[in-house]
């Protein structure tokens, strides 16, 4: 293979998150149900000599430096556990808004594995791959191969793909970046103090007037933290439920990103245009879940 190749890096939307407890190794205990979205970044390699990255798009500016992107990072992950790894230059397309509890970052780097696997003739189920992502962050495994799971503990465990139903749905930033350390300091657990139990691990309902019952019944426990950190959230939380035809308004993550569930798309879009005319300065983009 020797031309570019390219994969798209959806955004990663926790439908729900509950926080179990923090461990004793510090880090906090979780159980999610994640979605992945229409909309994303792009990334493109280049097969060369060198491995290096240039950022671009309407949020590219917010990504920082380059050479502590986590695409680099993951990329010399790998390159520790295969020998040989062809490389080359990657270019990063970057449209989703930065520290917004939409795991960006965290799908970029699984897009950069998924791409030097296919470069190198190398399965996904290898396990270098695998073990690649785990060492670059804690959401980049459940994006590796981005379908709807349960994902467990610190992003560690992830489940089998879902059969979830498609979702239509608002994602809204209000251009805030929320650095997640603070969120998870504001819950103000310490290690060793246990919250709840698993309460969601569940046979996902494929029906989806059932699946949007079982999301009500659950939450994202990070919500109220976030808030304490970025009032503006409960602000946008608040513009968006007001919505027509909104089914269910949550954070997504550590913040500041929130989604609005819809039973279909015109009323997504609809709602999507009415937010873009009230705050031009919001981040808005109606997408389907998957």
């Amino acid at each position: 293979m020797t031309g570019a190749i390219a994969s798209h890096a959806p955004a990663k939307i926790n439908l729900t998150l509950h926080v179990l407890g923090r461990r004793a190794d510090g880090y906090h205990a979780l159980e999610s149900l994640v979605a992945f979205a229409g909309v994303g970044d792009h990334l493109v390699l280049h097969p060369s000599p060198q491995l290096e990255l240039a950022v671009s798009g309407p949020t590219g500016r917010e990504a920082g430096e380059p050479g502590s992107n986590l695409v680099l990072v993951a990329a010399r992950n790998l390159l520790e556990h295969v020998k040989g790894l062809r490389t080359g230059r990657f270019t990063l397309t970057k449209r989703l808004p930065v520290s917004a509890g939409i795991g960006g970052g965290s799908s970029d780097a699984a897009a950069a594995l998924r791409l030097l696997g296919r470069l190198n003739g190398l399965s996904p189920s290898v396990p270098a791959l695998a073990e690649a992502a785990r060492r670059t962050g804690a959401d980049v495994s459940v994006c590796l191969e981005p379908r709807a799971r349960m994902m467990q503990g610190a992003g560690e465990t992830v489940g089998p793909a879902l059969g979830l139903p498609p979702i239509t749905a608002v994602l809204v930033n209000p251009g805030i970046p929320v650095a997640t350390p603070a969120v998870f300091a504001a819950l103000g657990l310490a290690p060793g103090d246990i919250r709840a139990e698993p309460s969601h691990l569940m046979v996902v309902q494929r029906d989806r007037e059932a699946l949007f019952e079982l999301l009500r019944a659950s939450r994202n426990d990070l919500e109220p933290a976030a808030i304490s950190v970025a009032p503006q959230i409960a602000k946008v939380l608040a513009t968006l439920r007001a919505e027509p035809g909104c089914r269910l308004a949550r954070m997504s993550g550590s913040g500041a990103t929130v989604f609005g569930l819809f039973a279909d798309w015109k009323a997504a879009a609809a709602a999507a245009r009415s937010l873009r005319g009230k705050r031009p300065d919001w981040w808005v983009r109606g997408t389907v879940l998957r």
